[in-house]
Protein backbone atom coordinates (compact mmCIF):
# COMPACT_ATOMS: atom_id res chain seq x y z
CA UNK A 1 0.00 0.00 0.00
CA UNK A 2 1.38 3.44 -1.09
CA UNK A 3 2.29 5.95 1.59
CA UNK A 4 -0.66 8.13 0.73
CA UNK A 5 -3.14 5.42 0.50
CA UNK A 6 -1.87 4.54 4.20
CA UNK A 7 -2.57 8.30 5.97
CA UNK A 8 -5.79 8.21 4.18
CA UNK A 9 -7.32 4.89 5.42
CA UNK A 10 -5.74 6.17 8.45
CA UNK A 11 -8.10 9.53 8.66
CA UNK A 12 -11.06 7.37 7.41
CA UNK A 13 -10.47 5.09 10.15
CA UNK A 14 -9.73 7.58 12.94
CA UNK A 15 -12.80 9.67 11.21
CA UNK A 16 -14.93 6.72 11.71
CA UNK A 17 -13.71 6.05 15.39
CA UNK A 18 -15.07 9.46 16.18
CA UNK A 19 -18.05 9.06 15.10
CA UNK A 20 -18.69 6.13 17.23
CA UNK A 21 -17.08 7.76 20.37
CA UNK A 22 -19.75 9.86 19.82
CA UNK A 23 -22.46 7.74 19.24
CA UNK A 24 -21.68 6.02 22.27
CA UNK A 25 -22.07 9.71 24.00
CA UNK A 26 -25.23 10.11 23.10
CA UNK A 27 -26.66 6.36 23.33
CA UNK A 28 -25.12 6.48 26.96
CA UNK A 29 -27.13 10.45 27.84
CA UNK A 30 -30.40 8.82 26.46
CA UNK A 31 -29.78 5.79 29.13
CA UNK A 32 -28.95 2.99 26.59
CA UNK A 33 -25.26 2.94 26.47
CA UNK A 34 -23.31 0.49 24.40
CA UNK A 35 -22.04 -2.69 26.06
CA UNK A 36 -18.62 -4.09 25.14
CA UNK A 37 -19.99 -6.26 23.02
CA UNK A 38 -21.45 -3.40 20.72
CA UNK A 39 -17.80 -1.70 21.07
CA UNK A 40 -15.75 -4.85 20.36
CA UNK A 41 -18.12 -5.06 16.98
CA UNK A 42 -18.08 -1.11 16.20
CA UNK A 43 -14.36 -1.30 16.46
CA UNK A 44 -14.38 -4.16 14.33
CA UNK A 45 -15.99 -1.91 11.94
CA UNK A 46 -13.74 0.47 11.63
CA UNK A 47 -10.56 -1.62 11.52
CA UNK A 48 -11.99 -4.16 8.74
CA UNK A 49 -12.87 -1.19 6.51
CA UNK A 50 -16.68 -2.72 6.04
CA UNK A 51 -19.07 -0.51 4.42
CA UNK A 52 -22.17 0.87 5.52
CA UNK A 53 -24.48 -1.90 3.96
CA UNK A 54 -22.09 -4.95 4.90
CA UNK A 55 -22.15 -3.31 8.85
CA UNK A 56 -26.19 -3.54 8.72
CA UNK A 57 -26.39 -6.88 7.26
CA UNK A 58 -23.67 -8.19 10.12
CA UNK A 59 -26.24 -6.25 12.55
CA UNK A 60 -29.65 -7.71 11.72
CA UNK A 61 -28.16 -11.00 11.43
CA UNK A 62 -26.71 -10.99 15.15
CA UNK A 63 -29.26 -8.72 16.86
CA UNK A 64 -33.49 -10.37 17.35
CA UNK A 65 -35.53 -8.12 15.80
CA UNK A 66 -37.09 -5.87 18.42
CA UNK A 67 -41.23 -6.67 18.36
CA UNK A 68 -44.03 -4.29 19.27
CA UNK A 69 -45.89 -5.79 22.11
Amino acid sequence: MSEVAEKKLKAEIAGLRQLRLEAMNLQAIEGNPFDAEDIAMFEMFEREGWDDERCRAYILTRKPAVRAG
